[in-house]
């Protein structure tokens, strides 16, 4: 926050003016900073004083337990698309209370006034900005930090991958889309388990982002409204993604005791987290 300040108080703006590109600029920044500052910070402070050494190591900056993780990672994520526009459509249905939907709206004025293309190089600013940046950032704090602590608690992987789902969905506060970002949640927490990697699903993320992220830049209308899906070919993309879910977990070797069994760690034991 202090950050944040600092940045305005430089900019010399008090409030961001969404038909100014100076302000969406600032705006960008503070974005940036915000990814750094609310997701990164606290994960490198859990593993300070969590483990006595090899932090990158215990938070899965590591090799996936198979190299074809990472290409199923991609394809998984970009063959839940459909299922995931369906899920969107179906949570519009879901009327919100007022003040939620006054949220809603001045998200997505901001999110087209990011998106807006000028030339190809706000493309790539945007990549970096909205596709990289969360996907590694939130990917670090909501999978290798909480979803490891919510696994340790409750003892049961699934039920500690879907509630880190539910709260990474809740956490973006835009209930619109609360159902395809916790379906998302699920599919990313289930891969980076058992792969042991977060690389694995550093990169389906950032590929889903940066598809949506191109997409919106051409297509704005698409930035507030799910593209239409028929219900068979949302039918046919969840089974698909179940199927390569199914098969990450057959290809694992990862199990609950070697993850948290500390009183046999040691540099070889795949502490994935």
């Amino acid at each position: 926050m202090s950050l944040t300040l600092i940045v305005y108080s430089v900019s010399g703006i008090n409030s961001v003016d969404l038909n100014n590109p100076r302000d969406i600029g600032i705006a960008k920044i503070l974005q940036a900073l915000a990814s750094i500052i609310l997701f990164v910070f606290p994960v490198y402070i859990f593993v300070r004083f969590t483990f006595t050494g090899n932090y990158g190591y215990f938070l899965g900056l590591k090799k996936a337990e198979r190299s074809n993780m990472y290409v199923l990672g991609i394809v998984g994520i970009l063959l839940a698309m459909p299922f995931v526009f369906w899920l969107g459509d179906l949570n519009s249905r879901i009327p919100l209370p007022s003040e939620l939907v006054k949220l809603e709206e001045t998200s997505s004025k901001q999110m087209a006034a990011f998106l807006k293309v000028n030339s190809p190089l706000d493309i790539v600013i945007n990549v970096f900005i909205i596709a990289l940046l969360p996907a590694v950032c939130e990917e670090l704090f909501f999978r290798s930090g909480l979803q490891r602590i919510i696994i340790h608690i409750c003892r049961i992987p699934w039920a500690g991958i879907v509630m880190t789902a539910i709260i990474f969905s809740a956490f973006h506060m835009q209930f619109a889309g609360f159902l395809p970002r916790m379906f998302l949640g699920v599919v990313l927490g289930a891969m980076y388990w058992f792969s042991g990697s977060i690389y694995t699903s550093m990169i389906a993320h950032f590929v889903n982002n940066a598809v949506q992220v191109i997409a919106a830049s051409y297509a704005p209308k698409y930035i507030d409204k799910n593209p239409e899906t028929p219900v068979l070919a949302a039918i046919v993309s969840g089974i698909v993604v179940w199927a390569i879910l199914w098969y990450f977990q057959k290809q694992s070797t990862v199990t609950y005791s070697k993850v948290y069994n500390t009183d046999e760690l040691n540099t070889t034991n795949q502490f994935i987290a």
